[in-house]
């Protein structure tokens, strides 16, 4: 006999906070042609090649990631959902990833000339650097245990997407690129919920291991943050020698890495990791909160909603002479 399907039922839930994420994710949806891009050329225009430079590299590796996250990510965390609720939320989250991937070539295609862009995903698709973290993330989505596949999960979106993000917030402190840190806080909305959620489902199935499977993997745990982080440092220099960054943006990724690890319940590593020590001008833009409370401020306060008007019958005549001009 052939198996019943079994339909989804939002009224009888196993898991509240099942509920609870998807209401958040889905209220705080956003797409990026909603963003006025072009609004900061004027800014870009000002920008030496060295910051241009490290513009487009940081948004050419944080498209890497989110691709592989939408790609990989999300399907490989699918297979271990424990309810048809959870894999609901990991469906709108892998869709939202696809949007924070798109979103970067709608920056690139605002600030870059096709030339440029073309340089920065040749850059980004073959930089040893670069590539490692993603093989080694995607490595346990592929192999790991449904445990290590939320932890790597956990430490991509809470500490490796920030050795990026700290470029834009870095320009919206000092009043540049507004927009485009529009659409940065936007992504940063939506992986703080990311990351929590995920790190809550870890929580249920790590609290279900023996004492002794529990200590043997925290270890692996932490080795796999060391060496994450190991490669991040030579990430950063590579980004950020040339601007002299590098010092403010390690201690960022250090506090960043330490917030991965309480998303997962776990203690802190990073004995500076801490917010009162990161650069207070991107502590400042990393805020998710928006300035006016009226309902749509939830997507953001650069967010833009279109005009809409009643069609009319002349909206349905469509000029199909071939000789009209083209």
């Amino acid at each position: 006999m052939t198996k019943s399907y079994t339909a989804i039922n939002w009224n009888a839930l196993e898991d509240e906070i099942d509920k609870a994420t998807w209401e958040k994710l889905t209220e705080q949806f956003w797409l990026d042609t909603r963003i006025p891009l072009s609004n900061d050329l004027s800014d870009w225009r000002e920008f030496n090649e060295d910051d241009k430079d490290v513009v487009g590299k940081v948004f050419g590796g944080l498209t890497l990631l989110d691709t592989l996250q939408s790609q990989d990510g999300m399907s490989s965390l699918k297979k271990d959902v424990r309810t048809q609720h959870e894999e609901a939320v990991m469906n709108n989250i892998e869709f939202m990833e696809s949007v924070h991937a798109k979103s970067y070539s709608s920056i690139f295609s605002t600030l870059n000339t096709p030339k440029e862009i073309e340089e920065i995903f040749d850059w980004t698709n073959s930089n040893e650097i670069l590539q490692y973290k993603a093989n080694r993330i995607n490595e346990i989505y592929q192999n790991g245990s449904p445990l290590q596949k939320k932890v790597a999960s956990v430490f991509l979106e809470t500490f490796l997407f920030y050795s990026g993000f700290y470029t834009p917030l870095y320009w919206l402190g000092h009043n540049k690129l507004a927009n485009v840190a529009e659409i940065i806080k936007l992504i940063l909305r939506d992986e703080s919920v990311h990351g929590t959620y995920i790190g809550y489902k870890f929580q249920l199935g790590f609290n279900e291991l023996s004492d002794d499977e529990q200590e043997e993997f925290t270890s692996w745990m932490y080795d796999l943050l060391y060496e994450l982080y190991e490669n991040e440092e030579k990430y950063t220099h590579l980004l950020y020698d040339k601007v002299g960054w590098t010092d403010d943006v390690l201690v960022f990724l250090r506090y960043n890495a330490n917030k991965a690890l309480m998303n997962l319940g776990m203690d802190p590593l990073f004995a500076d990791g801490y917010a009162q020590n990161v650069n207070p001008v991107v502590m400042n833009g990393i805020s998710t909160s928006t300035s006016n409370h009226d309902f749509f401020s939830q997507v953001g306060n650069g967010y833009l909603l279109g005009d809409v008007e009643a069609m009319k019958d002349s909206d349905y005549l469509f000029n199909f002479d071939d000789n009209s001009d083209k």
